[in-house]
């Protein structure tokens, strides 16, 4: 008898595809509370660091070089207090295959999938993960399908996406491109059904282990370079696994100290799953609208438990707007020769304004660069942005309005991070678990999860939850 593949039937079967098309049994990490055992996850899913510094070695990833933007850091102690401005490092990522660190995010996924007999991979992502996932399947010799939200309803694509479904047909891959709205992961539940292929999933315990390397070498490298770990490391966030991963490669380093610091694209005001709002948008990855509800509730994801918890990680989570991304992007090209996307330079213009509050002796990290290409690069993205009604402007960023206008600043001192409330997104996660568990009484395990899973203490918690019974 044939399935019924109604929008209704397949909703009600995505556990039960999910779990054939990831091979992970998350029941059996699983509590009947609100917690569950994610280090156990995390160790019996995964692969130890060694085994995967090894395979992504067989197929060209890692060990991308540590660069000093020795200029960039002269033009932040311009603006900067006497004595402050600490040196800027970034992780040139651009250097693996695909040319982004989800090559390395890619690459534990697939190799799994090629390990476990699947003939293919499929992932669903508008960003460089397509392009990731399409380079490691056409060396590994699988499949590959990359499903898109690419277009609105009048069939218009943002340029970035539509650069970056390019770079997965030049892999080999097949690319699905879809309009806004529901249809991408109805379509993804389907296409993993039909065609018995693996999930490569963002937020897989695969794909975080994979990130694992880049802050492992973060911290290797630096220790070889400068002879010490760096103070800080800014990493560009969306859906946390970048942030996740990094953190957990340098903790596995024993870089225990390093502060982690989350930077995203202010587009508060703007609705990712709007028709009329997608391509008001100049950015479709390391922005708020990704950031935010992500770390609020991680496992809004494509599979049941998220190994992408980036509150169980992150010490301080800021916002730039779009007109600083585009003006460091420029400034990194023209003052250090590289040019590089717009992804990364999203914790570059976070770096460049923090490196300010730091002393000279200090060191700040922007842990990851992405390739550039026809689709990202500024003027396509502003000239996109004119013929959808967006106003340009040179002046403070500060005044910004996501999806009227994007200001570009006068000069590099109008580059100021914003600090998000980070006890606030805490709160909303807790809020958040309390509300999809509501007929579980809270236990003593509950609680010691919710701290760890916040990066907080218990007491924080109780009293967030005393709070919330209040309203």
């Amino acid at each position: 008898m044939n399935k019924d593949m109604s929008y209704k039937s397949v909703m009600e079967r995505k556990n039960e595809i999910m779990k054939k098309a990831v091979g992970i049994d998350y029941e059996a990490f699983e509590t009947k509370g609100i917690r569950f055992d994610y280090n156990d996850m995390m160790h019996k899913t995964g692969y130890d660091l060694s085994e995967i510094q090894r395979t992504q070695k067989e197929t060209g990833i890692g060990n991308t070089p540590l660069l000093e933007l020795k200029n960039i850091t002269k033009l932040a102690r311009k603006f900067a207090p006497e004595g402050k401005g600490a040196r800027i490092f970034i992780k040139d990522e651009a250097s693996n295959p695909s040319g982004s660190y989800k090559a390395r995010r890619a690459a534990t996924s697939v190799y799994h999938a090629k390990k476990n007999g699947y003939k293919g991979v499929i992932a669903a992502t508008s960003g460089n993960y397509g392009a990731a996932v399409a380079s490691q399947a056409a060396m590994l010799g699988l499949k590959c399908i990359i499903v898109q939200e690419c277009y609105d309803s009048r069939g218009v694509g943002q340029p970035e996406i539509v650069e970056k479904a390019r770079k997965c047909e030049a892999y080999g891959a097949e690319v699905l491109q879809l309009t806004v709205g529901p249809e991408l992961f109805y379509t993804f539940l389907k296409l993993l059904e039909e065609t018995g292929y693996f999930n490569a999933s963002l937020y897989t315990p695969f794909g975080i282990a994979g990130v694992e390397t880049l802050g492992y070498e973060i911290a290797m490298q630096f220790r070889e370079l400068e002879g010490r770990d760096p103070d800080v490391v800014v990493a560009t966030n969306a859906g946390g696994g970048n942030l996740t991963g990094t953190a957990r490669g340098l903790i596995k380093a024993g870089a225990d100290n390093v502060e982690i610091i989350g930077a995203s694209v202010n587009l508060k005001g703007l609705h990712m799953a709007s028709d009329t709002q997608f391509n008001k948008k100049s950015f479709t990855t390391g922005h708020t609208g990704f950031g935010i509800p992500f770390a609020t509730w991680p496992d809004r994801s494509d599979v049941p438990r998220s190994a992408a918890r980036p509150l169980r990680y992150m010490d301080r989570y800021v916002t730039v707007n779009q007109g600083e991304v585009f003006y460091i992007t420029e400034a990194l090209a023209q003052v250090e020769g590289l040019e590089r996307g717009p992804a990364g330079n999203t914790s570059l213009a976070a770096a460049f304004s923090i490196a300010q509050e730091l002393d000279e002796d200090k060191i700040i990290v922007v842990q990851e660069t992405e390739y550039t290409g026809a689709g990202k690069h500024i003027q396509p993205q502003l000239s996109f942005a004119k013929d959808n009604g967006v106003d340009i402007k040179i002046g403070d960023p500060k005044d910004e309005v996501a999806g009227e206008n994007i200001i570009l600043p006068k000069d590099p001192s109008f580059i100021k991070v914003d600090d998000l409330d980070l006890e606030k997104i805490k709160k909303s996660y807790i809020k958040n678990c309390l509300k999809n568990n509501e007929d579980i009484e809270i236990t003593e395990k509950d609680i010691e999860f919710l701290a760890e899973d916040t990066k907080s203490s218990k007491e924080f918690v109780i009293s967030m939850i005393e709070k919330l019974k209040d309203n």
